[in-house]
């Protein structure tokens, strides 16, 4: 009994209870519908038994009636037309009533089956009531052919004699149907009595097996939930006060290396070209496991063995003067990779230095030139003067950015660590008040540092694109430039899309909103653009609508050299490497929408 009177949380089986509670629901509801339709029943029955009742009381009455009839027409012919009229209606009623009394009757509802008391008195009355029936009829017969009264006074007088006998056991036949109904009410009484009880029975059950089991098992679970609770804000509490400090001395430092890790394809190498740490994009690019130690710099860039004997021969001439260009590499695809490589030495202490290589992606831009000098060769002009203007755009907008990006680096990044540097080294301790005021200007800075790094990070891929994807990363998008020109610059997921997609997917569809938005802003003169973003089943449609001064597509299309002319090729040559589609509709002084559709 104690093991079966504990109880666990994990006994508490909601599926059982609600099975059991729905057993007791059904039957209490079966319970109350069988005796709803017994009482029913009970019901019809007595108002069958009442018409009985009544029926058989009249019909004494009109035995009465008839007798009365018989004797004043018998007495006094005055009006004997009228009278035998009447008794003719009062012996038919008579009749149809006795006959549905006895045998039953679909019209008046009389039971066809009935007791064998019943039955007995019915064949007991049943000489009488044909004597009074047969002699009635003779005398109506006797008066319509004019027969001698001393006949009929015969006839009445033995319509008298049965009259007496017929009420006696009419009476009988009224006190066994009183009796008869009698019994009815105390068995529909007894049969409500043991419906109630058994419904009471039922919720007594369901209390004590359903209701009363599953209080004590809730009051346990609340109990141990509650105890749950407690140890589990005292322990979040201790271990919040014991990682605050952690967290607030690693949490700038983990934001630059994020934004590094994330953003750059930096690698530390060795004077000897060994790899000391490298960067997780420039890793995932080159396929490489950062956890496998003993490499070189040269094994992680190519396996080929030519290409690192290069790579090897570069680190080894330049590793004290440095050195920036372009290399030519084949990866473990077997796919040829650009890289434009800087390599910029590093003193840590003294007689201590390594190398900080960072690199930029160029395979794409020499993918490009490459194509350009094909279609040199086939002598399509048409297409040589537009992929050679495309060429040279992409060309010079990567330079801008590298040298926007290096100037960024060097005018304010690296003059800032240079600065926070010599702050360090000039921190005397024993000067307090001057070390606790280096150290807050060294806060500052330290926060200057990492908002630049966020900067350059977000101009160059923003961390919502490759942390939360696309729809984020638009958002973030209108929200920022919202900020910085001032104008009306609003995002709704109409569809309420959360898919992740490909990332070459989701950059290109990131920089094609970037565009329409910058040309929407810089040539449109618009105060309100609003970007929509909805999806079915098989199409991603990005719409990018503006209030601007519009412009004539056509017009514009033919104008291929003009700045806004190469900015609607781009779009289109850029739509083209997602498999999308854009759709420009413009009208001057009416504003402008662009639509993207990209298959998902």
């Amino acid at each position: 009994m104690k093991n079966g009177s504990r109880v666990s949380p994990d006994n508490l089986n909601f599926t059982k209870l609600k099975r059991m509670y729905l057993f007791a629901l059904i039957t209490i509801a079966i319970t109350v519908l069988l005796s709803q339709l017994l009482i029913q029943y009970n019901i019809n029955r007595q108002l069958n038994d009442s018409r009985l009742i009544n029926i058989s009381g009249k019909q004494r009455m009109l035995s009465q009636k008839l007798a009365k009839e018989v004797l004043i027409l018998t007495t006094d012919s005055s009006k004997k037309v009228e009278e035998i009229s009447s008794l003719r209606e009062t012996l038919s009623i008579w009749k149809f009533t006795h006959n549905a009394l006895e045998k039953g009757s679909d019209s008046l509802h009389f039971p066809k089956e009935k007791s064998i008391a019943l039955r007995k008195l019915f064949s007991e009355i049943k000489p009488n009531f044909d004597s009074i029936v047969n002699a009635t009829t003779l005398i109506i017969d006797n008066d319509t052919t004019l027969k001698p009264e001393n006949e009929n006074r015969k006839l009445a007088q033995t319509i008298l004699n049965n009259e007496g006998q017929f009420l006696t056991k009419m009476n009988q036949i009224v006190g066994q149907y009183e009796v008869e109904a009698l019994k009815k009410i105390t068995l529909q009484r007894n049969t409500e009595y043991a419906i109630l009880g058994f419904t009471l029975l039922v919720l007594f059950l369901e209390f004590l097996f359903i209701f009363k089991p599953t209080n004590k098992r809730i009051e346990l679970l609340i109990s141990k939930l509650l105890s749950s609770e407690k140890k589990a804000l005292k322990l979040a509490y201790d271990t919040e006060v014991l990682s605050e400090i952690k967290e607030n001395s690693v949490k700038e430092l983990k934001s630059l290396n994020y934004a590094m890790e994330n953003t750059l394809l930096y690698c530390r190498v060795a004077p000897d070209g060994s790899v000391i740490h490298i960067g997780e994009k420039f890793s995932k690019l080159l396929q490489y496991n950062p956890f496998v130690s003993d490499k070189k710099f040269s094994q992680v860039l190519t396996p080929l063995e030519k290409e690192q004997i290069v790579i090897d021969q570069i680190i080894k001439e330049k590793q004290r003067t440095g050195w920036q260009g372009e290399i030519n590499i084949t990866n473990r695809n077997n796919e040829t990779m650009w890289l434009d490589l800087s390599i910029v030495p590093v003193i840590i202490k003294k007689n201590e230095s390594e190398l900080l290589i960072i690199c930029f992606d160029i395979t794409e831009r020499k993918k490009a030139e490459k194509e350009v000098e094909r279609l040199n060769t086939e002598h399509i002009n048409d297409k040589l003067n537009q992929q050679k203007t495309i060429s040279s755009k992409i060309v010079e907008n990567q330079e801008n950015e590298q040298n926007r990006i290096a100037k960024e680096i060097h005018d304010g990044i690296g003059q800032m660590l240079t600065g926070l540097k010599f702050s360090l080294e000039s921190i005397n301790l024993d000067d307090k008040e001057k070390s606790a005021q280096k150290i807050e200007y060294l806060k500052k800075l330290s926060l200057d540092i990492i908002k630049g790094v966020r900067t350059a990070t977000f101009n160059l891929m923003p961390p919502e694109l490759s942390d939360h994807g696309i729809v984020s990363s638009l958002a973030k998008l209108t929200l920022e430039l919202s900020k910085l020109t001032g104008k009306n610059i609003l995002f709704y997921n109409k569809t309420d899309f959360d898919q992740r997609l490909d990332s070459l997917i989701e950059i290109n569809i990131y920089r094609l909103t970037q565009e329409a938005i910058n040309n929407a802003i810089k040539y449109a003169d618009s105060t309100h653009i609003i970007v929509q973003l909805s999806h079915s089943e098989n199409i991603l449609s990005i719409i990018i609508d503006d209030n601007g001064k519009g412009f004539d597509p056509v017009a514009v299309e033919k104008k291929r050299n003009s700045e806004s002319g190469m900015g609607l090729l781009f779009m289109k040559e850029r739509i083209q490497y997602i498999n999308g589609r854009v759709f420009i509709n413009s009208i001057p002084n009416e504003g402008t929408r662009i639509t993207f559709n990209i298959p998902i």
